[in-house]
């Protein structure tokens, strides 16, 4: 067995907090290795948060293009070229591999690209992309490897070659029929870009809502804009088998109340929810165990249950967000240096990048009636925001959550044009605790979407 490399610090993996942490360390002075199998700075640049976002983005411009008219723009017949749009995109993720290997260079952090596994406590064998193998160990090692698209035990889905979001970001045809399993996040976001660029889409949902975590009032009004736009959704509909091959013909036979019901395409995108990449690389022989489903077990440190490991990310099971990511970079950074910061005192915001956008922080309705939380609800349609009347932009409803017996800010929600930016305002009057007046009686510049937050908490009911 040959001796292994010694590291002041190990990561297996490139995520957006393993390398943060990675170029933080090695510029502090410590020898710092990276182990990537695939994709350099991760998921996140290379197929996921922004490419997603930069065919999202198109999609977008080419809806604006179609509905230019009664804005008094005049265009002739508008058409996609999925081939200029995957090329723009890639574009992007090739800036941002080049602005990775430079960040790597200039820390003096060590990537190496291949398959890492780990062969006994706190050290990895890794088969390298272009052959051979190292046997790696450090002082500490941080687990960092991220999730991938799950793959539902449903026959024929395997042998039908579906899409994942990876593959759907990867087309220059566009799809006759784009089927999409799955009503969460990406589901969504995917079907209405693929609308958007001319496809038929249809969205098959198992549950009896869209993103069922969510309020009913939001996926109702999510269904009601999607639906707008011609994306045929199923509820309650529950996949059988399916028959045919993605990208050539494909059949989905679904269990519904009304009885079975076949629909087919040309293509087949499954958006239900994300596994760990925690399988196959030896966390048992690091000592590492892992949770039920198969996530990195961690206590509020994120600290394993093998000593001077540590996890980051996705397969920490934190949040499935590249800012979150980031927050467990911050906590393991200062905890290695002998703080003690935790992830359960954190305020956590998302953002769905449809067109319009949902956000939300804190409390939603549901979840304070689920944890007996005694709250008033306050509600603005976007239509009564004053900027909405210069833009048309109508569609969509802000929500706050505002204790009973107090006057904190516990959640808010948002459905509507630059909802993220607006929510990211409320978070901070919650991360500083102010009580909703203060954003009620605030002078907030006009003509913005965010004055709409004045008469949005003059809605909310006096205390009981």
């Amino acid at each position: 067995m040959s001796q292994a490399e010694q590291f002041d610090t190990l990561i297996l993996g490139s995520g957006q907090g393993g390398k943060l942490l990675a170029w933080h360390l090695a510029r502090s002075g410590q020898t710092v290795a990276v182990v990537e199998r695939r994709w350099v700075g991760g998921a996140c640049p290379a197929v996921a948060c922004l490419p997603s976002k930069n065919e999202i983005w198109s999609a977008r411009v080419a809806h604006l293009a179609r509905h230019a008219a009664p804005f008094g723009t005049v265009t002739g017949p508008v058409r996609t070229d999925m081939a200029v749009v995957r090329g723009r995109k890639q574009g992007m993720v090739d800036r941002e591999i080049a602005f990775h290997l430079g960040a790597y260079k200039d820390s003096g952090a060590e990537l190496i690209m291949g398959t890492g596994r780990f062969v006994a406590p706190k050290t990895i064998e890794v088969a390298l992309n272009d052959g051979g193998t190292r046997r790696l160990s450090g002082d500490k090692v941080v687990v960092n490897v991220g999730t991938h698209a799950a793959m539902p035990d449903i026959p024929g889905l395997a042998a039908a070659r579906p899409l994942t979001h990876i593959g759907a970001l990867e087309l220059e045809v566009l799809p006759a029929h784009l089927i999409v399993l799955g009503g969460g996040y990406v589901g969504i976001e995917m079907a209405q870009a693929y609308r958007r660029f001319g496809s038929r889409v249809t969205i098959i949902e198992p549950g009896r809502q869209l993103m069922g975590r969510e309020d009913a009032d939001v996926a109702d009004e999510i269904l009601g804009i999607l639906t707008a736009e011609g994306i045929e959704i199923l509820l309650g509909a529950q996949p059988v088998n399916v028959h045919g091959i993605s990208g050539d013909e494909v059949a989905v036979m679904l269990r519904t109340a009304a009885g079975e019901q076949k629909v087919e395409g040309s293509d087949l995108l499954v958006a239900v929810g994300r596994s760990a990449n925690t399988g196959d690389i030896g966390l048992d022989r690091a000592g590492v165990a892992l949770d039920a489903r198969g996530f990195v077990k961690v206590n509020e440190r994120l600290e394993t249950t093998a000593s001077g490991v540590w996890a980051i990310g996705e397969c920490a099971g934190s949040p499935q967000f590249t800012h979150v990511s980031v927050d467990d970079f911050r906590i393991v950074r200062d905890n290695m240096a002998g703080g003690n910061r935790r992830t359960d005192d954190r305020l956590v915001p998302y953002v769905m990048f449809t067109d319009p956008p949902l956000a939300r922080v804190g409390l939603s309705e549901g979840e304070a009636q689920r944890k007996g939380i005694p709250v008033r609800i306050a509600r603005l349609p976007m239509s009564n925001v004053l900027r909405t009347e210069a833009t048309d932009e109508t569609e969509g409803f802000m929500k706050a959550v505002v204790g009973a017996n107090d006057d904190r800010i516990l959640g808010f929600t948002m459905i509507g044009s630059e909802a993220g930016e607006v929510m990211a305002a409320i978070q901070t009057a919650m991360l500083a605790e102010l009580p909703y007046t203060k954003l009620r009686d605030a002078v907030i510049s006009h003509l913005t979407i965010a004055e709409g937050l004045g008469p949005l908490f003059g809605n909310v009911p006096p205390r009981l």
